[in-house]
């Protein structure tokens, strides 16, 4: 009797319990569902995507954003890869209704018996519920809402979109958010491209992406991935055969950084920042699309252009020696050696390396990411004298031995099928090329190395440019009345300086004065007191007004005499947009380097309409002056650039910058057997900075070289020693099948034989006569007949 009581209380308070559940449960999923998110937004879901910058052409040249991502569409997803995740994740996803009860009754089970919650049974659709909607902490409301959720999403998405939106969500560690990502995080190649034994690898990561990282944890990863292969064949998705040849592969998994075309690191922080300018924190997280002016071939060959002057600059002043060493008892092991190593940044092609054995011929290094032991040969190290300072540098060395020692870590580069020692230098530069039709920015390197020093000196270095400045005071001069043919007295002369308390005595570099010389002869053998006198003449003030019409700031420009030296504030872009004046026959151009911005759909959201060179609207506007002509009806989508000085001005310093590379301080770009190179070098005091600013009608180019602490570099190191072979070795490749593009004659002026001493209108019998162009009205009177001397007329001199 007792124990048929004691079944039926039990009996009873069970279906109490069940009763009470039942209701419970009603009154929850009452109260939860009406305030359960719409599932809706899932259909048009948009995934956080790192923005992306990219040359004109499309090559890839940053990645900016804490996600990597790349999203997928369903179809483009492997299946081994759905099987995969499938397997490790939950094998009855093609068989329960978002929610898997037999797996929700063994987490139960299994609360019950240890009170812990290690298993929480949750399928993908659960885990696409919490990641879309739902935090990740540990609660029974959190876990009702995400089952309701799961029961929710089911009903309105097929399972290939809940994979979908699963595949492209999850975290698989190192900043991989997605399949698409894991595959070039983990192994450099797109999803489609990986093996079996890849795929599980990036299956079992889910469960714990951290302690199943195949780079951080290898031995853990290989066994998840061994179980993902095992659950695989249990459930019949791949064959005993597969599932061995997969299982005996190796970890081939390693970290890969983002693939990029270009190195372009200073043009894509400008991209960068420009972005978040405009769109604030959502640039990081939107999937914008930049593309920039910047022209892939030319930007690779600016940094090339940039590190082989800085290089080269620094074998003329000596090695200064190791930038480490390695305790001889580590030399024997591979492993401590590149541990070592790893403390070394590389850039571009430059590794750091150990050296470990010598001999008369040869050192032996180990170099950083090779395991087998290199030669560096004598041949590559004999450029190491040693330095002593910028002046002056020691012997020649005679043997290895003389240079390294075993233990040094140092720096070496690809040469000749060996290596050649480097090192690092303390140098700067920077060089920016525009199209001076637009502005458009076709290549930029703001100096040695990004990661090395993120300072962009192309655009943020306010250096005096020296002789490379001259050539705005010539223009300026030229517009008031001089011509290239006008006589100025290179002759020495004394100013007061009132502000040193002293006097100011110019010289030229050379230390000589050359009398009678005509304008072209001043700028193309850049005499500092031809610029003086003529600067002197055309009045400072006026000069400053009209230089600031090729955008430089006034506030930078020395208001007196030494603005004809170069004693202003300029960035290498500033100047190189100055040049392009010249280059496009006298318009101003702004210069930018944002082309277009897409959104993550491919919608172009923004594209640039830079003031363009136009002389067509120019044209049409002076054709009819009582009705002037809208430059819009004549090109709807031509934004016309000002002019700002003629195109006679423009026409005579472009003549007067190629005499510079035929007869002046620019001679060595003669190598490049064109007749349309034009340019000034500079030079500041104590050769502080060193220039070379020129153009084509293709290019406007400045190449800067320096120490950002404005040392001085050393004797003879003048802007045709170190900058113009920067600007030549970029104009090699810049200009490679480009055709040469002679400027035309503009309307007004005219060629006329000159007599070189003079300047004045030869005779035809005058053996010594060379060809000049002038203004029409400017055209100067005929040289008196020989027999009376030709003296130079008392006008003429300055």
């Amino acid at each position: 009797m007792k124990l048929r009581y004691l079944v039926y209380t039990l009996a009873a308070l069970f279906l109490a319990a069940l009763l009470a559940g039942a209701v419970g449960t009603g009154v929850a999923v009452a109260i939860l569902v009406p305030k359960l998110p719409s599932v809706e937004v899932l259909r048009d879901v948009r995934f956080q995507v790192p923005l992306r910058v990219y040359t004109a052409d499309g090559g890839l040249i940053a990645e900016f954003g804490e996600k990597r991502r790349i999203p997928l569409q369903y179809q483009e997803i492997p299946e081994l890869m759905v099987k995969a995740f499938i397997a490790a994740e939950d094998d009855r996803f093609f068989k329960h209704p978002g929610v898997d009860y037999q797996g929700l009754l063994r987490a139960f089970w299994n609360l019950v018996l240890t009170g812990e919650r290690t298993q929480g049974g949750s399928t993908i659709t659960m885990q696409v519920a919490r990641n879309f909607f739902l935090s990740s902490e540990k609660t029974y409301l959190r876990k009702a809402n995400e089952i309701l959720l799961a029961l929710k999403i089911e009903r309105e998405l097929s399972k290939e979109q809940i994979l979908e939106l699963y595949l492209n969500k999850i975290y698989l560690g190192n900043r991989a958010y997605g399949v698409g990502a894991a595959a070039q995080v983990y192994y450099g190649r797109p999803v489609s491209e990986l093996d079996l034994a890849e795929i599980a690898m990036i299956a079992g990561l889910p469960k714990a992406p951290s302690a199943y990282n195949p780079v951080a944890n290898p031995e853990r990863a290989m066994l998840r991935r061994a179980y993902v292969l095992r659950r695989m064949r249990e459930l019949g998705f791949i064959s005993d055969q597969e599932y061995a040849e997969a299982s005996a592969m190796p970890n081939t998994a390693r970290a890969f950084r983002v693939q990029l075309d270009a190195e372009a690191h200073y043009a894509a922080e400008m991209a960068r920042t420009e972005m978040v300018e405009r769109y604030g924190e959502a640039a990081y997280t939107d999937g914008y699309r930049v593309y920039t002016t910047l022209d892939r071939r030319a930007q690779q060959a600016a940094v090339a252009a940039v590190r082989k002057a800085l290089l080269d600059y620094d074998r003329r002043h000596g090695y200064r020696g190791p930038v480490a060493q390695v305790p001889r008892e580590q030399l024997q092991s591979e492993q401590q050696l590149q541990q070592a190593l790893s403390a070394h940044p590389r850039y571009g092609d430059l590794r750091p390396a150990v050296v470990t054995a010598l001999d008369d011929a040869a050192a032996t290094v180990v170099v950083q990411g090779l395991s087998e032991p290199q030669e560096l040969p004598f041949e590559g190290m004999k450029w190491a004298r040693p330095f002593i300072n910028r002046d002056v540098v020691g012997d020649p060395p005679k043997r290895p031995g003389d240079v390294v020692q075993p233990g040094d870590v140092i720096y070496v580069q690809p040469w000749d099928d060996g290596w050649q020692l480097v090192q690092l230098p303390e140098v700067e530069g920077a060089l920016v090329a525009l199209s001076p039709l637009d502005g458009a920015i076709r290549a930029l390197v703001g100096g040695f190395d990004f990661f090395r020093s993120k300072f962009n000196r192309a655009t943020q270095a306010q250096r005096q440019p020296g002789s490379a400045f001259k050539p705005f005071v010539y223009s300026a001069a030229l517009e008031k009345g001089f011509t290239p043919a006008t006589i100025v007295n290179d002759a020495p002369v004394v100013f007061r300086d009132e502000a040193l308390e002293g006097t100011w005595r110019p010289e030229n570099y050379s230390g000589r004065f050359y009398g009678p010389t005509r304008l072209r002869v001043g700028l193309t053998q850049s005499r500092n007191l031809v610029s003086i006198r003529v600067l002197r003449d055309i009045g400072v003030a006026y000069a400053v007004d009209y230089i600031t019409r090729f955008g430089f700031d006034r506030e930078r420009l020395a208001p007196n005499l030494s603005l004809s030296l170069g004693n202003a504030s300029v960035t290498p872009l500033e100047l190189a947009a100055g040049y392009a004046v010249f280059a496009n026959g006298g318009y101003r151009v702004t210069p930018y380097l944002i082309a277009r911005v897409e959104d993550a759909d491919g919608n172009v959201i923004y594209e640039a309409n830079p003031p363009r060179v136009c002389p067509e609207c120019e044209q049409a506007t002076e054709a009819s002056p009582l009705q002037p002509v809208a430059a819009s009806a004549l090109a709807p989508e031509v934004n016309p650039a000002p002019r700002v000085i003629s195109a006679q001005n423009a026409y005579l310093m472009t003549s007067m910058l190629q005499d510079v590379v035929q007869y002046g301080t620019g001679r060595r770009l003669l190598e490049l057997g064109r007749s349309d190179l034009a340019g000034k070098t500079g030079t500041t005091n104590d050769q502080r900075d060193g220039w070379f600013g020129g153009f084509t009608p293709h290019l406007a180019v400045a190449a800067w070289v320096g120490f950002d602490q404005s040392h001085p570099m050393g004797a003879g190191e003048t802007g045709a020693r170190n900058a113009l072979p920067m600007w030549l070795e970029f104009m090699r490749v810049a200009l490679d099948g480009v055709p040469e593009q002679p400027m035309p004659l503009p309307e007004g002026l005219v060629t006329v034989r000159i007599d070189p001493e003079t300047g004045l209108m030869a005779r035809a019998d005058n053996p010594s006569a060379s060809f000049e162009v002038f203004r029409a009205d400017e055209v100067p009177p005929l040289e008196p007949a020989r027999s009376s001397g030709g003296q130079v007329p008392e006008r003429s001199l300055f």
